[in-house]
């Protein structure tokens, strides 16, 4: 009874290793690729980029060291600050301290790319401490996922896990249904290395609950599966396993025999690891070696480049000396000329700044004057109950704050402009939509004028530009052609192809038209129009100015065709493929 107790306790401890080590095994190609990926975007920050590398070549001392620096310099990103807690989990597990990889682990943040495997690594440290209902909660949780959401850990190594905690909790006929069905998913992969832990498992299952004739069986299969590997631990400890069994059942010739080869296997074990000891060592002691050479070739160098530097250094001295005295010579002539040209443009700008106040304030004083003077007859046919009249002035007086409305709509976002303050964004738009919802705000003044809108923009058409300006464009365009329209005219929106890679957005209506001398005054580069087609329409043609601004800064073109009497079309061309900067 003793042997089987101090049997039981060996075999727990051996299988969770073994489920372990076949997890890292299995991870390692595809979990790297995507810790490369995921870490792509921070490789400028020079601590962090340095924890990486040392974290893919598994020096988890220099992990440890840089991921802590780019803690303590940098920790406002949540992602980099999660990547780094995670490295620092993973380092810690690895190196045996299990609390500090704990800490870390519990430090992430639950939307970080990699929680699953965060999860997976606080299953297996609780599992290691032998806290198994815990172990289990973190495990069940990522039970359902598949291999690929789990970044190449098999389905049958979590199951196994599970399985492996029902069986410490003694709900045996759980843990008997998990680690049966992660061996047949294992037979089915052909993973033998897996498969020697998983048989030693189910054996264990078994043999705690004194069912031999089921439990020795799967020890054979596990000595069996070992002797054709070259893992060391797995030979021994399935070695020992059947050593155990056969002392138990009493068959001491063969538990010797068994005893003899585990023994075997113990020694080649510390020899391996003897090896690789002092192979670490010597390797340390190279590249301490080499870093020696490396520092006193580096010191002779800078000698010798110290004297090249020197006599190079003169020699770029007297040539600087040389080249200043023409180089200010040249920039005083240059800087007059700029100086000269900014004092011109900026007169231009200044006579231009006066001309705009000059007439919005003409139009804004008429606007107003207009208001009050209608505002007066108002009063006057309230009192004698002129209701006709008095709903003519109401519509009057509407027409005239939404011209001064859109005045100074155009003043505001004019000034935001010129100052570079306003916000803009080139992204692919559906023209249809945007027409739409521009369109619709006039509805009412359409009603009123008995104008009818048609949008004939197709729902596929698509271009770039920025959104709000391009709303702005439409806006002012179709106010113009409102204001220029008679009753029971025609605006018809549509669009058209006439240069490849452009989309032309044509807003035509059969109003008052334009000669040409205002068609070609509009098109010039100047704020405001000199005259006005039509003197009882108020407006300052700063709106036009503004689209036309807008336009080229959407990377677009405008054009117009007009004709006296006729009716204009306004063309605003933009481009359907995104414009380079």
């Amino acid at each position: 009874m003793n042997v089987r107790g101090h049997f039981h306790v060996f075999l727990c401890f051996f299988l969770i290793s073994v489920a372990f080590y076949a997890q890292e095994k299995e991870t390692t190609s595809y979990f790297d690729n995507e810790v490369k990926r995921v870490s792509n975007g921070y490789l400028k920050e020079s601590a962090f980029a340095k924890a990486h590398t040392y974290f893919l070549q598994k020096e988890w001392d220099s992990t440890l060291v840089y991921s802590m620096e780019q803690l303590t310099t940098n920790v406002d990103d949540k992602a980099l600050k999660d990547l780094c807690l995670f490295f620092r989990g993973y380092a810690f597990k690895e190196k045996g301290l299990l609390n500090e990889s704990k800490t870390a682990f519990l430090g992430i943040s639950e939307d970080f790319t990699f929680y699953n495997q965060v999860k997976l690594k606080l299953g297996t440290i609780l599992l290691e401490e032998q806290d198994y209902k815990n172990a289990l909660t973190y495990f069940k949780e990522i039970e359902q996922y598949s291999t690929d959401e789990l970044l190449g850990i098999q389905k049958d190594n979590i199951e196994e896990n599970i399985g492996l905690c029902y069986m410490h909790l003694e709900q045996f006929d759980k843990a008997e249904s998990y680690l049966n069905r992660s061996i047949a998913l294992k037979e089915a992969r052909k993973d033998t290395l897996s498969l020697i832990g998983s048989y030693g498992n189910i054996a264990n299952l078994y043999y705690v609950q004194y069912k031999d004739t089921l439990a020795i069986p799967y020890f054979e299969k596990a000595y069996t599966l070992s002797k054709g590997i070259k893992h060391f631990p797995s030979k021994s400890d399935a070695t020992f396993n059947m050593a155990i069994v056969e002392e138990n059942r009493e068959n001491m010739a063969a538990a010797l025999m068994y005893r003899k080869e585990y023994e075997q296997w113990k020694d080649s074990l510390n020899d391996q690891n003897k090896v690789y000891e002092v192979a670490q060592m010597e390797k340390e002691f190279a590249v301490k070696q080499k870093q020696k050479e490396v520092s006193l070739l580096e010191a002779e160098n800078k000698i010798k480049e110290a004297q090249k530097d020197g006599l190079l250094y003169s020699s770029i001295i007297l040539l600087a000396l040389l080249g200043t005295g023409v180089y200010f010579y040249r920039e005083k002539v240059k800087t007059n000329k700029i100086i000269v040209a900014q004092k011109e443009n900026l007169d231009e700008l200044n006579a231009t700044k006066d001309k705009l106040f000059s007439i919005v304030s003409h139009d804004l004083r008429s606007s107003v004057h207009a208001l009050k003077a209608s505002n007066s007859d108002l009063v006057d046919h309230l009192e004698a109950k002129n209701l006709e009249k008095v709903n003519t002035l109401l519509h009057s007086n509407s027409a005239i704050v939404n011209g001064a409305y859109n005045l100074l709509d155009n003043l505001l976002n004019w000034a935001l402009l010129q100052t570079k303050q306003s916000y803009f964004e080139i992204t692919e738009l559906r023209l249809f939509f945007i027409v739409e919802q521009v369109a619709h705000n006039y509805k009412a003044l359409l009603l009123e004028k008995k104008i009818h809108l048609e949008n004939a923009v197709l729902k596929s058409d698509k271009v770039y530009a920025d959104q709000e300006s391009l709303k702005i464009i439409l806006r002012n365009i179709i106010d113009n052609a409102i204001k220029f329209s008679n009753p029971e005219d025609t605006i018809k929106i549509y669009t058209q192809a006439t240069r490849e890679g452009y989309c032309d957005l044509v807003i035509e209506d059969t109003g008052i038209g334009m000669s040409e001398a205002t068609r070609q005054n509009l098109l010039k580069e100047t704020i405001v129009t000199s005259e006005k087609e039509n003197k009882e329409i108020i407006g300052s043609g700063l709106g036009m100015q503004l689209c036309k601004s807008m336009i080229k800064k959407n990377h677009g073109e405008f054009f117009i065709e007009s004709t006296l009497g006729k009716g204009t079309k306004m063309i605003v061309s933009l481009a359907k493929i995104a414009p380079n900067g």
